[in-house]
């Protein structure tokens, strides 16, 4: 599934809405029930508004009600043109979508995959969540992880 996964979101990043860095950005989330929930950058003229991809994707889910069902999650942007991306360097999450990323995997109880690709799809990286934040604070240290 992770070629398809990858696929998804690297369309998903053609929809990006990102007018001032031309560079878009989309994520695609994998479900327990094998369906793919997809997301793409929302820039915004005061920077500091602007919603990355992951975000995008992971509020979503959320407001599905889906959140504890993440599986994997893709990650693929590039050099915005004529709405389509560019680029041979893969995209990885920054740091607050990494955080928001450890609380959906906490709450699912499981440590998630992300892929990590280029725009042109040359190189694509694979990681676990847990190796790209290590020593997470998440929802498991205020004692709010729990089968319900």
């Amino acid at each position: 599934m992770s070629d398809g996964l990858v696929q998804s979101a690297r369309a998903a990043a053609s929809n990006a809405h990102a007018p001032y860095s031309r560079f878009g950005v989309g994520a695609a989330v994998l479900l327990d029930d094998g369906s793919v929930v997809t997301g793409c950058n929302f820039e915004n003229a005061s920077y500091g508004l602007s919603l990355c991809a992951e975000i995008v994707a992971l509020a979503t889910l959320n407001a599905q009600g889906k959140l504890r069902q993440i599986r994997e999650i893709a990650i693929v942007g590039g050099r915005l043109d004529k709405r389509a991306i560019s680029g041979s360097t893969p995209v990885r999450p920054c740091g607050r979508c990494r955080q928001v990323m450890t609380e959906a995997a906490q709450l699912a109880l499981r440590d998630i995959i992300v892929h990590c690709a280029s725009a042109d799809l040359s190189v694509v990286e694979k990681f676990w969540l847990s190796d790209l934040l290590p020593l997470p604070f998440g929802p498991s240290d205020m004692g709010l992880v729990q089968d319900d």
